[in-house]
């Protein structure tokens, strides 16, 4: 059984953070899905990434393409993951089930800490995968640099 990361975003956006998490997934060897709930938001993301240092290439692509199964990170906004994925990475308030937590490696919802709305939709996730029985940890970047503040 895996677990589900809360990540709190208050010093980076989404853009930034979002490299460093990919490369640590990518790093234990696991392949990943960025979930998000917009296509067009998805595919700023896609060109955010693109556009990263020239030494940090991180290998991804946009769900619907001829070649998703061969993604190590695939962005989409689907519920499949044709990459065999065994890290979700939920963005931008995206679904979270607790059966994906039970069966994948790793969950991570990513969310943003100074937007209101984003911050209550991540209490709501958390409270609803942890009475499911999923094993949770709750992450900041408040101090600079990832902490964990709570685990259940």
């Amino acid at each position: 059984m895996g677990e589900a990361y809360f990540y709190h975003l208050t010093r980076r956006p989404l853009e930034a953070a979002l490299p460093q998490l990919l490369e640590a997934s990518l790093a234990r060897g696991w392949r990943v899905a960025v979930r998000g709930g917009d296509a067009e938001r998805l595919a700023w993301l896609d060109e955010k990434l693109w556009l990263g240092p020239e030494d940090g290439f991180l290998p991804h692509g946009l769900a619907g393409g001829a070649h998703d199964a061969r993604q190590p990170v695939l962005l989409t906004t689907g519920r499949e993951m044709p990459n065999g994925a065994a890290c979700l990475m939920a963005v931008d308030g995206a679904e979270v089930a607790p059966e994906e937590v039970a069966t994948l490696d790793r969950v991570c919802v990513l969310f943003d800490g100074n937007d209101a709305a984003a911050l209550e939709r991540a209490r709501g996730q958390w409270a609803a995968l942890t009475k499911a029985g999923c094993r949770a940890q709750y992450w900041s970047e408040e101090s600079g640099r990832w902490e964990k503040k709570a685990e259940r």
